[in-house]
């Protein structure tokens, strides 16, 4: 039996809408108006904090921690749900339940949030656990949750796989010492991909299980 670590949003769920517009909601609070057409979606994926720090422009704490409480405050309001499970993810997670994987979900997003999300979709059967970042701002890198994780599940390195849509889901698995999938139906590019150095790449779920079916073949993407 192996384990695999699933990645949120770009990887299992398609949340573009609810964070971009729960990004502007935030930027706006604070006095930022971003144009309607400015393309968000490179800060979809990396922690929040970092995020706002950028798109803020090296503001003070205080800035980043009211970004922050108004963001989280649409967000819990309707921001989570406006979101959709990607095509092919229940049949594929149907599988991987099949052969006795096991599955996890490792998001920076707030544990909180991540599970209310995984089980509004109807997917929690799936995971052993849904595993997230603290809304104090802890756990929210991949490398420092990855291992969190596999200390608290007993995971060795070895027996486990990472999947994900961007280079902070490719580069936490790398750093400790696992094989990853990097998918493009998400948010990343190939070449983001790529660059961090993913094991394989695949377009679509079904692609993710055919890797995982031979064995981390390379079947479907790249060595």
């Amino acid at each position: 039996m192996g384990i695999i670590l699933f990645d949120l949003d770009g990887t299992l769920t398609d949340a573009r809408e609810g964070i971009e517009r729960c990004l502007r909601y935030a930027l706006r609070s604070v006095g930022l108006t971003v144009p309607c057409d400015s393309d968000l979606t490179r800060f979809i994926g990396p922690p929040l904090r970092e995020s706002f720090s950028e798109l803020l422009g090296n503001p003070s704490e205080e800035t980043i921690d009211e970004a922050l409480r108004r963001y989280r405050e649409r967000f819990e309001a309707k921001g989570m749900y406006e979101n959709r499970v990607y095509p092919g993810i229940v049949e594929m997670l149907k599988q991987i339940v099949a052969m006795s994987w096991r599955a996890y979900v490792v998001t920076s997003k707030p544990t909180v949030y991540a599970q209310r999300i995984v089980s509004h979709f109807q997917l929690i059967n799936f995971f052993a656990a849904v595993c997230g970042s603290q809304l104090d701002g802890r756990l929210t890198g991949k490398e420092e949750l990855i291992r969190h994780v596999m200390e608290e599940e007993f995971i060795p390195p070895g027996q486990a796989i990472a999947v994900g849509d961007r280079s902070e889901d490719i580069r936490g698995a790398r750093a400790n010492g696992m094989d990853s999938i990097g998918v493009t139906y998400g948010y990343g590019s190939r070449q983001e991909l790529e660059n961090a150095g993913a094991t394989w790449i695949c377009d679509s779920p079904a692609s993710v299980l055919e890797v995982l079916r031979t064995g981390f073949g390379n079947s479907c993407g790249i060595r």
